[in-house]
């Protein structure tokens, strides 16, 4: 089929790609006939981390992840010794049995890497999940962790014949799962202790005790490792950042608050620059944090009355409206099953909704009434977009689902061979989205057929804007991508430093869009050269908006800010007590967006003055739609509302 215009889109491309030298593995690769790459979860200097289907279950989607190390050593001797290490790391990992360890279920080496099956943890590392708070980890929630990872570490420790020490804790190696539990990972750098004998400096500097500066491992540096992540997670002062084995010049209280006295001085017998003034292994600090906790001693000697950010900032006649708040009254409000986080599509007569329960809703317009649900196989985290006589919704089962909207049946689905987050853009008689297989594809509205998918390297949890003749979009590796309409061809990427979540979107041959690395960026449209960036304090998560010459885009700092189209200079702030990740919306001379602080915020275009807000008591994540006047937004609380613009 030759090339077409961008009205209709062509089954396969006209122009043979040069062919590149492959790098690592990549979506669909199969390893041992049994493993299907999915996509990348991580990678550093020594292993890359990739998330895999085991086939051998062909009736469910099993997930696990593979962590493969590259044997790069040239030397026989060498790289006959690096594959022993590796094994004898996976028969380290085989021989633990604790909930916060990963379970190790198989290991293999093919030619020049070997790779390691792991169980698969769903959640988010404590780096990432530091860089989405305002405020530094309150102490209760700093015990209850710290106590997890000793009991975990203890394990640890308590091995025999020699206790096993991790010597790489820090907070990109522990996740909170979908549970709300600890878990260690990376266990790449962990070895047997073997009594004094020394080896080579390994771990990260800033959290590495000053003994293992000098190749000396012990439990009592995996008890200072623990006492620097601490020190991280209550202070947000990153000890990488700082002059090492300074702590003790840097104290917790002054800057949290709710620390008492009593778990300062813990934190500080760790972080001792002596291992004999230690704890001297993970159960005896577990001990003395357990004492403390069922104590109750979490006297939090406030020095000062802590007042919102909203009580300091938002002008005096901003707070009469504040004040009249209860005024604003849903028209009507419809209760859903699980938490709301995406954004409604409306039509003439419907409001469309996915929600965590797994399920697509479609509730009457007029009064807020059920009309009909169509469940998938996973949870839906994607926002639903409308086509015609059509609805699109991705699910995390992996699949693309085109539903009737009149009777919410399944017209086609099409299966990715990753999760679905990336929320539909539907143009042309075909629609784009994204998957966490690493491809942007383009389907058929009509039969779901395939156009053209185009590989994008990581996860692709971005929702792609469609113009005339392009398509933008970003990705969790942190590049934003241009694609040509009618082809799929890559036009240009320009690359961010950390992922881009955020949808981008155009106007005056400018791309906007925010990344997790707090900045915004102005692209130009043709090129991808920066036109302008503007730096926020935390990551940027919500999708930009465009009104009359100014760019509106909220960030996990908790402001929402008005940026200048064309010079990138900020215009105003808007200051909640919560995360700003949900995208903005825009209704004649006022903003409406959500922040995590459980309010629904209505703020003037021109400067930022408080409208009206509305109270829902749960984060609000979920983005607002506007349609003849009335802002449909959900909340966490599990409902979904309409509400006076």
């Amino acid at each position: 089929m030759g090339r077409l215009t961008t009205r209709q889109l062509p089954g396969k491309q006209g122009r043979k790609k040069k062919p590149t030298a492959k790098i690592g593995l990549q979506p669909g690769d199969m390893l041992q006939d049994r493993y299907r790459i999915v996509g990348v979860l991580g990678a550093g200097g020594f292993s890359s981390v990739y998330q895999a289907r085991d086939m051998r279950f062909p009736n469910v989607t099993k997930l696990c992840a593979i962590k493969e190390m590259v044997i790069s050593a040239p030397d026989p001797k060498i790289r006959e010794l690096t594959i022993q290490s590796f094994e004898r790391e996976a028969s380290m990992l085989a021989m633990l049995d604790h909930p916060a360890i990963p379970d190790v279920s198989d290991y293999f080496t093919e030619k020049d890497r070997s790779y390691l099956v792991l169980d698969l943890i769903r959640g988010k590392d404590l780096d990432h999940w530091l860089e989405e708070q305002n405020e530094p980890l309150d102490q209760e929630r700093a015990l209850d962790w710290a106590i997890q990872l000793c009991d975990a570490l203890g394990h640890l420790h308590q091995q025999k014949p020699n206790p096993i020490v991790f010597r790489d804790m820090k907070p990109s190696n522990i996740m909170l799962d979908q549970h709300n539990r600890i878990r260690l990972i990376d266990f790449g750098i962990a070895k047997i202790f073997e009594g004094s004998n020394k080896g080579t400096m390994i771990g990260t500097e800033g959290y590495s005790p000053p003994e293992q500066y000098r190749g000396l491992a012990t439990p009592a540096g995996d008890v200072y490792a623990l006492g620097a992540t601490l020190h991280h997670l209550l202070t947000r002062q990153d000890p990488r950042l700082e002059p090492p084995f300074t702590f003790a010049e840097r104290p917790i209280r002054p800057i949290n608050h709710t620390v008492s006295p009593a778990f300062e001085a813990i934190i500080m017998r760790c972080l001792a620059y002596d291992p004999k003034e230690r704890f001297a292994n993970a159960f005896e600090l577990k001990d003395a944090l357990e004492l403390l906790s069922n104590a109750g001693s979490v006297s939090r000697e406030v020095s000062a009355p802590l007042t919102s950010k909203n009580e300091a900032t938002v002008p005096e006649a901003a707070a009469v409206a504040v004040a009249s708040s209860s005024q604003i009254q849903p028209l009507w409000v419809f209760k859903c099953e699980d938490e709301i986080r995406s954004k409604a599509a409306v039509t003439e007569n419907r409001v469309l909704i996915s929600v965590y329960d797994n399920n697509l809703y479609a509730i009457n317009k007029e009064d807020g009434q059920f009309v009909w649900k169509y469940p998938t196989a996973d949870g839906v985290g994607a926002s639903p977009c409308v086509y015609e006589d059509m609805a699109f919704i991705g699910s995390s089962d992996t699949i693309m689902y085109a539903i009737d909207l009149r009777t919410g049946r399944k017209v086609w689905h099409y299966e990715t061979n990753g999760s679905i987050y990336s929320s539909p853009t539907a143009r042309f008689e075909h629609v784009f989205f994204g998957s966490d297989d690493g491809h942007l594809y383009a389907l058929n509205v009509r039969h779901g057929r395939s156009a053209w998918k185009v590989n994008a390297f990581s996860a692709v949890r971005s929702s792609p804007y469609v113009d005339d003749e392009r398509v933008f979009f970003g990705t969790e590796g942190g590049y934003i991508y241009c694609l040509e309409l009618a082809s799929g061809k890559t036009k240009w990427q320009a690359q961010a430093r950390r992922a881009v979540t955020s949808s981008p979107t155009f106007a005056e041959e400018i791309v906007f869009v925010g990344s997790l690395d707090g900045t915004v960026y102005a692209l130009d449209a043709a090129t991808g050269w920066a036109v302008w960036r503007f730096r926020t304090r935390r990551p940027v998560i919500s999708s930009p908006v465009v009104h009359d010459g100014v760019v509106y885009i909220g960030s996990s700092d908790g402001s929402l800010y008005a940026i200048d189209l064309n010079s990138g200079r900020q215009l105003w702030t808007y200051d909640t007590d919560g995360q700003v990740n949900s995208s903005p919306a825009i209704w004649q001379d006022a903003v409406y967006f959500g922040s995590t602080d459980g309010y629904i915020y209505s703020v003037s275009c021109k400067r930022g003055e408080l409208r009206w807000r509305f109270d829902t008591e749960k984060p609000v994540i979920s983005s607002p739609t506007i349609d003849e006047g009335i802002v449909y937004i959900g909340s966490t609380n599990h409902h979904l509302y309409a509400l006076p613009a």
